[in-house]
Parts: C-alpha cells; structure tokens; sequence
C-alpha cells in the first residue's frame, strides 16, 4: 500500500510558496522560480504515487505538468509571448493520432493544440531512417553510442527513404494523398533504445501528417558528440613552483 502521508505536505508547501510569490526582495521572477520550484514538488510526488499503480496515469500526470508550466511561463512573460518547446516526438506529437489514444494517454502536443491553437501552435516532429545515436539500454545506463539499422519495411522512415532525399515537410491538411493518411510505424527513439528490438518493438502506429504539422527527415543521422556532464580533473596550480 502506498503511504499518503506527505500528500499534504507537498500541497501545504505549494500553498505557502504561492503566498509568499510575491514577497522576493521585489523580483518577480525569483518569485515565479521559488513558485515552479514547489509546483514541481507537489506533482513529482503526484507522478511518483501514479506510476506505482499505472504507466498510462503516470505519463499523462508528466505531461500535463509540461502543459501547466508552458502556461505559467506564457502567462509570466505576457500576452505577446512566443515559446518553443523541445521534446521527444511522443510528448511533441499529437498523441490523438497514435495508439497512445487507445491507452487513455495525452501529450504537451495535443494539449497545446486543444488550448492554444487560436494562438498558433506548430508541432514539428523528427525522423531518420538509419545512422547512430546516443542513447543507454536503461534509465541510468551509462550512455553509448549505437546503430540506427534501417527503418522497417512499410514505415513511415521506409517511405521516406525511397524518396531518396532529406526533407522537411509541411502538410496541408486539405491536400494530402490517400497514401499519407494511412497508420504506418513510426520509430521511436529515446533516452532508452533498444536497436535489436527493431523487428517487433520500436514503432508507434501513426498517422505522420496528423500527428504534426511539419516533419524534418534525414536519411542518415550521425550521433552527436555530447557535452562533458562532470568537470574536467584540474590539478590545483603548484603555488611554490620553485620551492621555499
């Protein structure tokens, strides 16, 4: 069973911090921060009691908390604010036009669309159809670099790749084929990747040009070289370099 006893807590904590938001030496945005900071709090504590019990209820707690921090941040900013939000296609693409609907899951992509589309959203999503890329075989795997194989037969990569050609595009929601209203595969690749998974696991049933609005394609994608996560060993300079 799980406990419920720092429920209250965490929501107490976000109660008192939305008080006092406006009390910070006179800066706003330490206010907006000490409030984001405790809103994380009270819905990490929300997603971690939901994935005990569910994965669909545990993602959908995740995304809509990226939804309530996209507002926040546009509403902090003002009525002219502009945003871009950079995600994994399963969390950018609308989740309306993928089996994830089926599992009773949303995303920030359909949520965005929903709330703001009088506003103007895009959702442009990614996709190669082989190469490398940086990426572990678990959560907190240490990360390497793996082979992309080529996208399976009848993907939306496969597809793609017969053009010939890297590309981007934009649909038209009035003119598109029969072709590119079908549900094909659509290959998912995350902070987990599992490349041997290819032939049975991997692929999200998709409609590509309903998903999103535009979509980048490179044939070939190369890993990128990541950036150093722990500091480089300095050795202290000698300050007697001469002795004494």
């Amino acid at each position: 069973m799980v406990p419920e006893n720092c429920e209250d807590e965490v929501v107490n904590l976000l109660l008192e911090m939305q008080q006092r938001a406006n009390r910070y030496d006179g800066d706003p945005e330490a206010g907006f921060n000490a409030e984001q900071n405790a809103l994380v709090i009270k819905n990490a504590e929300r997603y971690y009691r939901a994935m005990v019990h569910t994965d669909s209820g545990s993602w959908n707690v995740r995304d809509l908390h990226m939804m309530e921090t996209l507002d926040r941040l546009v509403d902090f900013q003002g009525p002219d604010t502009k945003a871009i939000i950079w995600a994994h296609n399963t969390h950018v693409g609308d989740a309306r036009y993928t089996d994830m609907a089926g599992a009773g899951m949303l995303n920030i992509g359909q949520l965005a669309r929903e709330q703001l589309r009088k506003e103007g959203v895009v959702l442009v999503g990614f996709g190669s159809h082989h190469g490398s890329v940086i990426a572990g075989d678990a959560w907190g795997a240490p990360m390497e670099k793996m082979e992309v194989p080529e996208g399976r037969v009848g993907s939306w990569e496969d597809i793609l790749h017969q053009t010939g050609s890297d590309q981007l595009l934009i649909f038209d929601q009035d003119r598109l084929s029969d072709e590119f209203q079908k549900v094909r595969g659509h290959r998912a690749i995350g902070v987990v990747y599992h490349p041997e998974f290819e032939s049975r696991g991997n692929y999200v049933p998709t409609v590509l040009p309903k998903r999103y609005d535009a979509f980048m394609y490179i044939d070939e994608t190369q890993a990128l070289h990541p950036l150093h996560i722990k500091p480089e060993e300095i050795n202290p300079p000698d300050l007697y370099p001469w002795g004494v």
